[in-house]
C-alpha cells in the first residue's frame, strides 16, 4: 500500500493524486453506463434526457427512479392513464419531443392507439385534466381549491384524491422536464433512437454482465468470441466428436440467422409502428384553449393575485407528509431529488445560483 501525505515532496504525491483522481472517474462512468442501462431494459431505448443528465449522474439515478416509480410502478392510475397525462402535460408547453415519447411507450402499455387522435377521442375523465394542466402549466399561481373539488366531485367521472395526486405529480414532473428539454435543444431536432426490438432477449440482462455474469447467449456473442471458442477445441478429439461440433456449430448459426431475420422484422414492424406515431403526435390535438399563456405574475397596476410567501409553505412540514400518505414513497423520491439538485456541483457561485432560485418562484408567483 502507498500512503501519500501533505508533507511528501516527491513526484510520487502527484502521481497518487492522478491515479485516486483516474479511479473516481471509472467510477463515475460506470456507474453513467448502468444507469443507461437500467434505461435502457425499462423503456428499450435510451433517451436524450437520459444521455444529457448523464454529465450528473447523482441527479441522472435520481431522476430515473422518481420517473420509474411514476410511470411503471404500483399506482392507482393505470400505465396508459399515466403515459396519456404526461401527453397532455408536454402538449401544453408544444414539447414534440415528449409528446413524441410518451406517445410511444403509452402504445406499449397496451394504451387505445384512437385516444392519440386528439383529447376528445380520450374518456371523460382524462379531459377533465385539461383544465387543471393548462392552469399548473401557465399560470400556476391561479389554482384554486375549487379546481381540487371539481375533480372529486364530478359524479361517476369523478377522480378519487389518490388518483388525483398521482395525476399531478405526473403533471408537475411533465412540466418541469419540457424546461430541460428545451434548456437542452433537445426538441428542436430529434430523431426517434435504435432501440432493441421489444427491448432486450430475456434470455439475457445487461445487469448480468455488469455483476461479472458472462454466460452471454450464442446469439450475443460476438464472431471473436466464437473464433476464440473454435481454437480451444481439444487437438486430441477424434474425427467424430469434431464432425458433432461442426454440426452444433452450424445448427447454432442458422438458428443465429434464423433470430437476426425475426430481429430485422421486429425492427421493421416497430419504426412502422413508430410512424404510425409521428402522425398521432400532434401537441395541438391534446390540449384546448391554446390561447391560454404564461403572463406576468401580478403586474403593479393590477396587483389583484393571492402572492404565495416561501415562508408560509415547508416542503419538509407540509409537502412531504401529505404527498407522502395519499401516494405512498413519492414523497421520498421527490425529496431525494430536490436534495440532489441542491448539491449539484457548479461552476458559477452560490450566489447566482441562489439568484436563479428566486428569479424562477418570482415569475411563477412564489415571493
Amino acid at each position: 500500500m502507498i500512503i501519500c501525505t501533505n508533507k511528501m515532496e516527491y513526484p510520487l504525491r502527484t502521481q497518487c493524486q492522478r491515479v485516486q483522481k483516474q479511479v473516481m472517474v471509472n467510477g463515475e462512468q460506470e456507474r453513467v453506463s448502468l444507469l443507461l442501462m437500467k434505461a435502457l431494459v425499462s423503456r428499450g431505448s435510451v433517451d436524450a434526457v437520459s444521455q444529457q443528465m448523464a454529465s450528473h449522474p447523482q441527479y441522472l439515478e435520481s431522476f430515473l427512479r422518481t420517473q420509474h416509480y411514476i410511470l411503471h410502478m404500483d399506482g392507482p392510475l393505470p400505465l396508459p392513464y399515466r403515459h396519456y397525462i404526461a401527453i397532455m402535460a408536454a402538449a401544453r408547453h408544444h414539447c414534440n419531443y415528449l409528446v413524441y415519447l410518451h406517445s410511444a411507450q403509452f402504445l406499449r402499455v397496451g394504451g387505445d392507439p384512437l385516444w392519440l387522435q386528439g383529447l376528445e377521442a380520450a374518456p371523460p375523465r382524462l379531459r377533465l385534466l385539461d383544465h387543471i394542466n393548462k392552469v399548473l402549466a401557465h399560470q400556476p399561481w391561479l389554482t384554486a381549491c375549487s379546481h381540487i373539488q371539481t375533480l372529486l366531485k364530478s359524479g361517476e367521472q369523478c377522480w378519487s384524491l389518490a388518483e388525483l395526486v398521482q395525476a399531478v405529480v405526473i403533471l408537475a414532473h411533465c412540466h418541469a422536464l419540457c424546461s430541460f428539454v428545451f434548456g437542452c435543444d433537445t426538441d428542436s431536432d430529434f430523431v426517434p433512437l435504435s432501440k432493441s426490438p421489444n427491448g432486450t432477449p430475456p434470455t439475457f440482462c445487461p445487469f448480468d454482465a455488469a455483476n461479472g455474469n458472462t454466460n452471454v447467449p450464442q446469439s450475443l456473442a460476438t464472431p471473436s468470441e466464437l473464433i476464440t471458442r473454435r481454437r480451444s477445441l481439444d487437438s486430441s478429439c477424434d474425427v467424430v466428436c469434431l464432425k458433432e461440433r461442426i454440426q452444433k456449430s452450424q445448427e447454432e448459426r442458422e438458428k443465429r440467422e434464423e433470430r437476426l431475420l425475426q430481429t430485422q422484422t421486429l425492427q421493421q414492424n416497430d419504426m412502422e409502428e413508430e410512424e404510425e406515431v409521428i402522425c398521432f403526435a400532434d401537441p395541438s390535438r391534446f390540449i384546448t384553449d391554446p390561447d391560454f399563456c404564461y403572463e406576468e405574475f401580478a403586474r403593479r397596476e393590477e396587483d389583484h393575485f393571492q402572492v404565495f410567501r416561501v415562508q408560509d409553505y415547508s416542503w419538509e412540514d407540509h409537502g412531504f407528509s401529505l404527498v407522502n400518505r395519499l401516494y405512498s414513497d413519492i414523497g421520498h423520491l421527490l425529496d431525494d431529488r430536490f436534495r440532489s439538485v441542491t448539491t449539484l456541483p457548479s461552476l458559477h457561485s452560490p450566489d447566482l445560483k441562489r439568484a436563479i432560485w428566486n428569479y424562477i418562484h418570482c415569475v411563477l408567483g412564489i415571493r
